[in-house]
């Protein structure tokens, strides 16, 4: 499988489960994979923020890249973005060569001016090869550089290997209109957008144009759900299953415990053995533990994909 220009829907960004020691756990890695699959997933991206990538070792990187790839039957991305271009061109090799559809990439926290953020992106195609799709991932609120949509019409327009853009700009509805009617009207070629921003504002990114999302809210149904309702033409029906899940999705922006949240709900749901991060990484105490289980139960009360079991070791279980 290889990503082009046409991808959609939901392409869920996997967090990277790990042992209470901080150790990578590699069958959680199979466990986590078979969870995004069973809940109806367009792809997976793999090593990105959400993944904790920066914390792994090179070795484990590749480790978990070969056995997503081997065990999904879907799209994989891998991120591979990284400070210098060796490791870049290393990681990007693995992870084709173990079967990926593609790589994301990331501009380097630094850049400035359009033209040094349009330059990077040639030489990181430079460093991965031409032949290699990549993700443009565009999160100014976390690498604090800014693309214009001009800036990306450039990287798009000089790179044809730019099938997809990862859009997490915000505010960024108007990027998307942008970049759409310029497609429709100014010979733009096709490219897939998917939008991250932990889905807080899917319902709308949808409506001017996203082709789904990237990002790792742990109810991958609902965002299926809603890319789905909104091709349909069921507006209101897609704003209402993202409304009611909406309360979660916002506590979950939280910085510094946005990922503990996420990797809370994703083993309430038994999808990995632990919530732990490796360090360094926040914990939830009890009083954020027991608001997640309070918001879960009200999302519950629309959605009855929300009603989990207690689990071992979470508030109101009963003992192991």
């Amino acid at each position: 499988m290889t990503l082009d220009a046409r991808a959609s829907g939901v392409f869920a960004i996997a967090a990277t489960p790990f042992a209470a020691d901080g150790a990578l756990d590699l069958d959680g890695v199979d466990r986590l994979t078979d969870f995004y699959l069973k809940a109806g997933v367009s792809g997976l991206t793999i090593l990105g923020i959400m993944g904790e990538a920066q914390k792994l070792e090179p070795e484990e990187s590749v480790a978990i890249a070969k056995r997503v790839c081997a065990r999904a039957n879907v799209p994989v991305v891998v991120g591979v973005s990284a400070p210098g271009f060796a490791a870049m061109r290393r990681m990007a090799r693995e992870a084709m060569e173990a079967g990926a559809a593609g790589v994301m990439i990331a501009p380097t926290p630094g850049l400035r001016t359009d033209d040094q953020i349009v330059d990077y992106f040639a030489q990181a195609v430079e460093a991965v090869g031409a032949d290699v799709p990549f993700v443009l991932q565009d999160y100014p609120l976390t690498l604090n550089v800014v693309m214009t949509p001009g800036v990306i019409r450039r990287i798009v327009e000089q790179n044809a290997s730019c099938v997809m853009l990862k859009h997490e700009d915000w505010p960024g509805l108007d990027k998307i209109s942008t970049l759409r009617k310029w497609q429709r009207e100014d010979g733009l070629r096709p490219f897939s957008i998917l939008c991250g921003n932990g889905a807080l504002f899917l319902d709308f990114e949808t409506e001017r144009g996203a082709d789904g999302a990237m990002t790792g809210y742990a109810f991958p149904e609902m965002l299926a759900d809603v890319v789905r309702l909104q091709k349909e033409g069921r507006r209101d029906a897609a704003h209402d299953i993202y409304d009611a899940h909406l309360p979660l999705v916002r506590y979950e922006q939280q910085a510094g415990i946005g990922l503990a949240v996420r990797k809370y709900v994703l083993w309430r749901r038994g999808a990995i053995a632990t919530d732990a991060l490796r360090k360094p990484g926040a914990s939830l105490n009890a009083a954020a533990r027991a608001e997640v289980d309070y918001l879960l139960s009200r999302v519950a009360r629309i959605d009855p994909r929300a009603a989990l079991r207690p689990v071992a070791g979470a508030p109101g279980a009963p003992p192991a």
